[in-house]
């Protein structure tokens, strides 16, 4: 099996690609070898057979059939079609076959090795660059040798050749000629064979080819002489004067000037006029009877406004019921968006009692371990009292058995007392168990198509996060989300946006809020997309001051994603979607 070599100077083995057997053009989709930076580029890589002058200089078919100065070894033939070699490939028993034979081979079943029956398999054949380049190298007569050119050169220089040989076989450069010329020969052919040579018109001088002169000169040449269709006096004038002649032409039919009333009369100018004089009654009866229908068409239109007329009064009542429903709802909308502040402030209050109640929780993390000992200090005071009872019936510690059992009771009573606890602490922690305090917020949102109708319908118009801090010490936030969007992006897109609340020690923090905060959608899906937006809060507006209220007013994106890519994408998943907030807090100051 041949070897190329890379630029390192290593050797290197290119495997051809695992393909269909009935496919071909996949096998010359091979990565090509790069040439060493002193030797110029392949004009025709072994692996790319469409760029250039290679794509008609390579056969399709089979090896090269051009007629060599010297006779090819026969290590450069291929097993096969028995020519040089096109794209050499090298089978692992070592014979090497054109590309195109290889691939046809491969096609068949069980394809064997015709040299010597040895079975074939796609990824075991390679790409012979050394044989390549050595058949590039090898001495040729020019194709168009036949036709005079005596020229010599190596098979890589081929193409470059034929681009210039005045001997080689062309087509017409216009396109539209089909005939076929040698390359010196394209003035004379252009000159004066072309049927599709430009020329100019004899008569207006407008250039054009060939074959369209005839039908210019028969249709649209303005200086071409034509004759008078009234076989006047004028036997010959240019066309483009034909139409104004018309209008003076002794013989043309002219129509009487009364047409427009209904007189069909047509005659040459003299009897026009002759007729003008003898039918002037007719004509006067002409136009009287078209001013009569004028104004019988008048009083319809007439009629018609005053009927318009007469429905403007009903149309401005209903215009105005309308201004008076549309107010209405104005003031129904009003009351619904107090409503709903009311809400949120009530929201809010919840949010921070839920807050207390995680600092409850802290203080009485102790109460476990405490319920721990409670437990173990009354299963020591259990085992005392079976070793009394036991004394008991021996007739000893009669007082002291009931001392033990008052105090077991009191035990019994704390341990209950405990559990209660415990059990309302679990609950509290279970709540506030997703609360943050590095400064980044992941939000679960769950039942996405619900909440969403209920955003459509406006029922809920936007969810808030439950809050998270900065430190343990530091602002409290919260997100908001209107599912089916907010101002702008009401309708069309998914709002986020980012929320100051007031916290326990706001009183030791600087202020206004300048921390940048990030805004994301997370992508559920393996490709990570998550979307994005990021910014820096203005110092100079009222939602990053300090809160003088339970929150300030939300700041963010109106047009933060548009539904179509929301529910298009992997951005929702089992109907739940996530939404993560992140504040930068790297150069944030210690209260």
């Amino acid at each position: 099996m041949s070897a190329g070599r890379s630029v390192e100077g290593r050797e290197v083995q290119l495997p051809l690609q695992q393909v269909a057997p009935s496919l071909v053009p996949p096998l010359s989709a091979a990565p090509p070898v790069g040439p060493p930076p002193n030797r110029p580029a392949n004009p025709w890589p072994p692996g790319d057979s469409s760029q250039g002058a290679a794509a008609g200089f390579l056969p399709q078919d089979g090896g090269f059939t051009d007629r060599f100065v010297d006779v090819p070894e026969e290590k450069y033939r291929c097993e096969s079609c028995r020519l040089v070699l096109c794209q050499p490939r090298q089978t692992e028993c070592g014979h090497r076959f054109c590309q195109s034979c290889i691939a046809h081979i491969l096609s068949r079943p069980n394809p064997v090795c015709p040299a010597d029956m040895e079975p074939l398999f796609s990824n075991k054949i390679f790409r012979d660059v050394c044989c390549h380049r050595e058949i590039l190298a090898l001495k040729v007569y020019c194709r168009a040798e036949a036709k005079g050119c005596q020229e010599q050169m190596s098979l890589q220089q081929m193409p470059e050749h034929l681009n210039v040989c005045p001997f080689f076989e062309v087509p017409c450069p216009l396109g539209k000629c089909k005939e076929r010329m040698m390359r010196k020969d394209i003035p004379e052919h252009l000159g004066r064979k072309c049927k599709h040579r430009e020329t100019a018109c004899d008569f207006c001088l407008a250039k054009m080819p060939l074959t369209d002169l005839q039908k210019h000169k028969e249709t649209v040449c303005p200086a071409f002489p034509v004759s008078c269709p009234n076989l006047c006096s004028f036997s010959s004038l240019p066309r483009s004067e034909l139409t104004s002649h018309q209008h003076e032409c002794p013989k043309a039919q002219v129509s009487c000037p009364f047409q427009r009333y209904g007189c069909a009369y047509k005659a040459l100018s003299p009897e026009v006029r002759q007729h003008e004089a003898a039918c002037a009654a007719e004509h006067l009866r002409m136009m009287m009877l078209k001013n009569v229908s004028l104004e019988s068409k008048v009083e319809e239109v007439k009629c018609e406004l005053l009927d318009k007329y007469k429905s403007v009064p009903l149309v401005s009542s209903r215009l105005c019921e309308a201004e008076k429903q549309n107010s209405e709802l104005r003031d129904k909308h009003r009351h619904m968006e107090q409503k709903v502040a009311s809400m949120q402030k009530v929201m809010s209050a919840h949010s921070e009692k839920l807050l207390e109640a995680e600092l409850e929780l802290r203080s009485l993390a102790s109460l476990r371990d405490e319920l721990d000992k409670v437990r173990l200090s009354l299963d020591a005071v259990r085992a005392r009292l079976g070793a009394l009872e036991q004394g008991g019936r021996s007739g000893t510690g009669t007082l002291t058995l009931a001392s033990l059992e008052t105090q077991q009771n009191r035990h019994g009573d704390m341990l209950s007392v405990h559990d209660i606890r415990l059990a309302d602490m679990d609950l509290r922690f279970q709540v506030l168990e997703t609360a943050s305090y590095n400064g980044t917020l992941i939000w679960k949102i769950r039942d996405y198509k619900r909440r969403k109708q209920e955003a459509v319908a406006a029922k809920t118009l936007s969810l808030y996060s439950q809050p998270f801090y900065t430190g343990y010490f530091g602002y409290k936030m919260c997100a908001r989300v209107y599912l089916n969007g907010d101002g702008m992006g009401k309708g069309t897109h998914l709002s986020l946006f980012f929320v100051v609340m007031r916290g326990e020690y706001d009183a030791l923090l600087p202020w206004p809020f300048k921390q940048k905060v990030t805004l994301m959608l997370m992508d559920q899906g393996p490709a990570r997309k998550h979307l994005g937006d990021a910014f820096k809060p203005d110092p100079n507006s009222s939602s990053f001051r300090r809160p003088a209220a339970e929150m300030n007013i939300a700041s963010g994106c109106p047009l933060f994603v548009s539904q179509s890519v929301l529910e298009s994408a992997s951005y929702i998943k089992d109907d739940t979607i996530f939404i993560k907030v992140t504040v930068d807090t790297s150069d944030l100051p210690d209260p």
